[in-house]
């Protein structure tokens, strides 16, 4: 059970923010529910990813960063709910599973991941080579950023969902079984 459930009557502002989310989606992920104790978190999310599927980044790379963030940070409600996303973005799932590990099978992305990667262990303070990699395998600096965006988001929300021990309302995947398995 998770340890910060949803509100049981949400504020006004996160109620009207969980609507609007029901309305895109069709439902409001279990992720959602708990950030909505504080409607400047759960607002903050929802601009953040907003914003960030507006991006240059394609869906597809993105929820490849979120799988790869996910499985370094052992986070099972966040693998659970991209690895759902990728496949509806169109990545096959064997790709998914490598990607939980910080792998790919596409040289461009496996760099993608590499970096984002890099970015969560180092906690940001990446090598000059990691930089040069990123740019190098053709990467724009709209499109870096956003990879530093897409990691530090991801890495809030593993974090938020690790501490809550949000239910997972995805099909279950539990990363220390992959990513231990590589």
């Amino acid at each position: 059970m998770s340890r910060i459930q949803a509100p049981a009557k949400p504020s006004a502002k996160s109620r009207t923010l969980l609507d609007s989310v029901e309305k895109k989606l069709g439902l409001v992920p279990n992720l959602l529910k708990s950030l909505a104790h504080s409607p400047a978190a759960l607002s903050g999310y929802i601009n953040f990813s907003g914003a960030l599927a507006q991006g240059e980044l394609s869906l597809e790379l993105s929820e490849q960063i979120a799988l790869t963030v996910a499985g370094l940070n052992e986070c099972d409600y966040c693998a659970s709910a991209h690895t759902y996303l990728g496949k509806d973005a169109g990545v096959q799932e064997a790709e998914l599973t490598c990607n939980l590990r910080g792998q790919s099978t596409d040289p461009k992305t496996q760099t993608a991941l590499r970096f984002a990667r890099n970015i969560v262990e180092s906690r940001g303070k990446v090598e000059d080579a990691d930089l040069l990699a990123v740019r190098d395998a053709g990467f724009s600096e709209a499109e870096i950023v956003e990879i530093i965006a897409h990691a530090g988001l991801n890495t809030f929300t593993n974090f938020f969902n690790s501490v809550a021990e949000t239910d997972i309302d995805f099909p279950r995947i539990e990363t220390h079984t992959i990513v231990q398995s590589a």
